[in-house]
This record gives structure tokens, C-alpha cells and sequence, in this order.
């Protein structure tokens, strides 16, 4: 089995010379004095700390590549020749109400203040990295018309250029914070919710203060972390004007800007960016709780949690102390996923993967429950990216698990959408082929364009950002497919999803998950059948 290997990789935009690679190291087998390149080693001999990254930043999203063992590949779903639960009103199944269209794929999570959203995924973290800032527009949209909740992540204001801030430090105003809001607004239809994370930057300038007190907003999310690094958020920036106003508004620039030799390798080219980083947080759970009462008198209706691929103890501080605050929704991310920004080497080889992290969060959260505590809403993110992803998710995690929280799948919708409204703009040959070949017009190349001048007629969808038509489009790929594999096991809601519903093809799949193995799957039933 392939599980990773490393010192080169596309997302490096490195590769090796030799068609032999030991293994273990990733250097080619023979390795020549006088190669000319360009393996990450060859590379980072001159160009140091940059090839820790991904690159280039700010127009990629970059993804984990590493193979673990078990995955969501090791489940299959169960369709079955008889039954149908989840029907309105009570009624009996047959041929005529079953369609697979009437399906109902309304999802809620949250405690005291719910919230619907039209299907159970919300996006990743759309944060300070270039590639969320520069297509903010498209996903907000995009979320908006869908119907699902978007996430907001950390730094925003923190490195807003037209941040103000006051005496003591804290926000006056954010013009790209409001702007994000204003954007998600304009389009929300009641279905999903604007979610703001904070981190320890964000609690220091006053975030939940500014978008709780001043836009309007009613769902904060404290981050412990995500599935793609173990370390705080990161960027680059290319100026070092840029990085030292960032230093100077407290943030950790490597290298560092203020140094004179730093300032004579920029002046001579050698440094082309600099990189801004968060602290590590550190959780405490008096000081948990302190901060989410503290949010609640602040104005938030809803409080939730993000945290990523850490081990099994901090996945259970994580559920119990959300139980004990009453949380909303704790969101669990796990390793495999993808990113902006973050270490290329880190990502792939830290964490736990999502399949052994949700494992470890249905046992947790059935233990919290069989003693008679508040268990919160779940959502599960790492790596998540199709229709039958959701399906599984939301079966191997039921009763707990209410919604999926997909990252890069949802922002290249947006990109390629984005990008096909430019190509069409410039006129002949401007299109791709994989694109032309449907048209050259928006209303011939986009399946839902008609559907949305339906709703909200043709001048209103001209204002519409493209990119949104993307992500409402593969949105609606999603439902659809749902909608399927939903009817196919005879679940006309969410709620009816259960366990029941997968089995393991592998006897390793089964023993984490603690679903059955293909062979033992209704074997008991099948038998007395027989036996009858």
C-alpha cells in the first residue's frame, strides 16, 4: 500500500529524476553529483523554507495525498427490495411515493436556536489565505442561494489593510469583515447561517465583539484547531511594508521583517514573501466556559466549536466541555483533508484521519450519552467530498452526527465557475474545450442558469456572482445524488439514516467503526429465513 512518499510532489512543484525512488527517503536511487534538478531536497538547497508549502499561494488549494489504511472506500452503503421509513405524515411506501425526488434532505443542528439548512454540508474555514479573500464573493453567494451555512475563518480582521483599531487594541472597524457579511446577506434566504471563527488573535482585537455588536452576527465558533496542521493559521505576503504593519499588530513574521539582514536579502530578491502565523492556543476548561458565556452575553445565539485531528483525549475534552457548555455544534476535523495554507509535509503526516476520528467520536459521544448528558450536534470534516461521503458520514455516526462540512470540494465550484464567466467574457476561444464543448453562453454551459432565472429572474441572476452559479450547481449534484443513494436505502429523511445502513468490506474497517463486516451484515435474519 502507497501511504505517502516523500521529497517530491506536485503541490511542492517538485519531482524526481530517477525513475527509482528508495521508498522510505524519496531520493532517487542515484543520486548524481552534478543532477540539475529538481527534487525537494535540490530545491530547499537554495530556496530554504519556501518548498515547506504549497505553492503557488493564493491561487491553489492543496490536498493531503497520504493513503491511510482504512477509509470511507472500506464501507458500502446497504439498498434493500423492501420497506420505506421516513415518509410524511406516517404513510406506507409504495412505487408512487417513493421517487427518489421526493426524497427530504432538510438538515438542522443547534440547541436551543436551530438552524435549517436545505441539505446537511457547510463549507470549510473561508479565512485570510488569498484563494478565500479573493473568491469571497462567489462562495458566500453561492452558499447563500444553496441553502447551506458558510464559515467564516480566522484573521480576517486581524490582517484586514483598512483595519482600525482603537487605543486599547481592540476593533473600530473591519472593511473586509463587513464586506464578507454584507455578501453572505444579500443572498440568504433563511437556510444556513454566517459562522465567524475566532482564534487567540481574533479573541485579542475584539472579533466577536465587532461582528456580534456591529454586524449583526449570531453564531461565533471557537477554534481549537483543524485537520490540515497542528500548528496556527498561516499566509504569506509579498511586501515588506505588508509584513511589518502585520508584526507590528502582534502576529509572529518569519522570516523577520524588522531584521537588517532579512530587509538586505528582500532588497536583494533572495526573500520574495514573507509569512504571518498564529500562536498556538492552549484550552483550559474553566477559561472554555468562561468564553462562551462571555459570547452569549455578547449577543451570540448560537456558540459552536471546531477542532482538529488532535488524539483521543482531546477529542473527548472537545465533547464533553461543548456538552457542558450547551454548545451548538462541535465540528470535528480530521486529518486528510486539504488547505490554503499549511505545511505540505505536516499535513500529510500529523493527525488522526477522519475515519478513526469519527470512530472515536461515535464511541465517546454513545458513552457521554448512556450517561444521561447533553450530547451536541456533530459535523464531520477531512477530506469530504461526495454525495456517498454524506450518506456514510451521517450513517456510521448516527445519532450524533448531523452534517458534513466539506472544504476544497466546495471552493473549486466557485473557482472553475468564476473562471468560466472570465474565459466567456473575453469571446472567441477564450472557452476551454472541457467547456465549449456545452456552449459558450452561461445559460447554455451551466445546467441551473435557467432555474435560477426561475427564482429570481434573469436581471437579478446577472448580479449574481458566477462563481455562485458553480457552487449552487454542485450543490445541487450533491442533493440529487443523495436523493438517490437516500432512496435506495429506503430513507426518505435524514433522521431515518442509520448505522443499519453500512457494513464494512473490510474486517479492519469494521473493527474501528464497529459496524458490521460485509459477511455478518443481516446474517442472523437471512438465516432464520432460511431456516423458517
Amino acid at each position: 500500500m502507497h501511504l505517502s512518499r516523500p521529497n517530491a510532489n506536485e503541490v511542492s512543484q517538485t519531482f524526481n529524476r530517477s525513475r527509482d525512488v528508495a521508498p522510505s527517503s524519496g531520493i532517487c536511487t542515484r543520486c548524481i553529483d552534478g543532477c540539475k534538478g529538481n527534487c525537494e531536497i535540490f530545491k530547499a538547497s537554495f530556496r530554504g523554507r519556501e518548498v515547506i508549502y504549497p505553492g503557488p499561494y493564493g491561487t491553489l488549494t492543496a490536498g493531503a495525498d497520504k493513503e491511510y489504511p482504512v477509509d470511507y472506500s472500506h464501507l458500502n452503503i446497504h439498498g434493500y427490495a423492501l420497506g420505506a421509513a421516513g415518509l410524511p405524515g406516517g404513510r406506507q411506501g409504495d412505487p408512487d411515493n417513493t421517487l427518489f425526488p421526493m426524497v427530504n434532505t432538510t438538515a438542522q443542528y443547534g440547541n436551543q436556536h436551530k438552524v435549517t439548512m436545505r441539505m446537511p454540508v457547510f463549507t470549510g474555514a473561508l479565512g485570510s489565505t488569498d484563494v478565500a479573500r479573493r473568491n469571497w464573493d462567489h462562495f458566500a453567494a453561492g452558499a447563500a442561494i444553496a441553502g447551506i451555512t458558510l464559515v467564516c475563518g480566522e484573521n480576517v480582521c486581524g490582517i484586514d489593510p483598512g483595519l482600525e483599531l482603537d487605543a486599547h487594541g481592540k476593533i473600530v472597524e473591519s472593511p473586509d469583515m463587513r464586506r464578507r457579511v454584507e455578501a453572505y446577506r444579500k443572498w440568504h434566504e433563511g437556510f444556513g447561517d454566517l459562522i465567524v471563527q475566532m482564534n487567540v488573535e481574533d479573541t485579542r482585537f475584539g472579533v466577536a465583539e465587532y461582528v456580534l455588536g456591529k454586524l449583526g452576527v449570531e453564531c461565533v465558533e471557537l477554534k481549537w484547531g483543524q485537520g490540515a496542521k497542528c500548528i496556527g493559521g498561516e499566509i504569506k505576503v509579498d511586501s515588506i511594508e505588508r509584513a511589518l504593519e502585520l508584526q507590528k499588530r502582534g502576529y509572529l513574521i518569519t522570516p523577520d521583517p524588522s531584521s537588517e539582514a532579512i530587509q538586505a536579502a528582500h532588497r536583494d530578491g533572495a526573500i520574495k514573501h514573507f509569512e504571518r502565523h498564529s500562536r498556538l492556543g492552549f484550552i483550559d476548561q474553566d477559561a472554555f466556559m468562561a468564553e462562551v458565556q462571555r459570547l452569549r452575553d455578547l449577543g451570540a445565539r448560537r456558540v459552536t466549536l471546531k477542532t482538529g485531528a488532535y488524539p483521543m483525549r482531546e477529542l473527548a475534552m472537545a465533547i464533553r466541555w461543548a456538552s457542558d457548555a450547551g454548545l451548538d455544534l462541535l465540528t470535528i476535523d480530521g486529518s486528510g483533508g486539504g488547505t490554503g495554507m499549511s505545511p505540505w509535509r505536516m499535513m500529510a503526516e500529523w493527525g488522526i484521519p477522519t475515519f478513526y476520528l469519527q470512530a472515536m467520536a461515535h464511541h465517546l459521544c454513545t458513552r457521554l450519552a448512556t450517561r444521561g448528558r447533553y450530547v451536541p450536534d456533530l459535523a464531520i470534516a477531512g477530506g469530504l467530498s461526495t454525495e456517498d461521503h454524506i450518506f456514510k458520514v451521517l450513517a456510521m455516526g448516527s445519532p450524533f452526527v448531523k452534517a458534513i462540512c466539506m472544504g476544497r470540494a466546495l471552493m473549486i465550484p466557485g473557482m472553475v465557475a468564476k473562471n468560466i464567466g472570465l474565459w466567456a467574457a473575453e469571446g472567441n476561444g477564450g472557452l476551454p474545450k472541457t467547456v465549449s464543448d456545452y456552449g459558450h453562453k452561461l445559460e447554455e454551459i451551466f445546467v441551473c442558469y435557467e432555474e435560477l432565472i426561475a427564482r429570481y429572474g434573469k436581471a437579478k441572476v446577472k448580479e449574481l456572482p458566477t462563481g455562485a452559479i458553480g457552487i449552487y450547481t454542485f450543490a445541487d449534484k450533491l442533493r440529487v445524488g443523495l436523493q438517490q443513494i437516500m432512496a435506495g436505502s429506503r430513507n426518505f429523511c435524514l433522521a431515518t439514516i442509520g448505522r443499519h445502513n453500512v457494513f464494512a468490506l473490510t474486517e479492519d474497517a469494521a473493527k474501528i467503526s464497529g459496524l458490521p463486516y460485509v459477511m455478518d451484515a443481516y446474517r442472523q435474519q437471512a438465516e432464520a429465513i432460511i431456516d423458517a
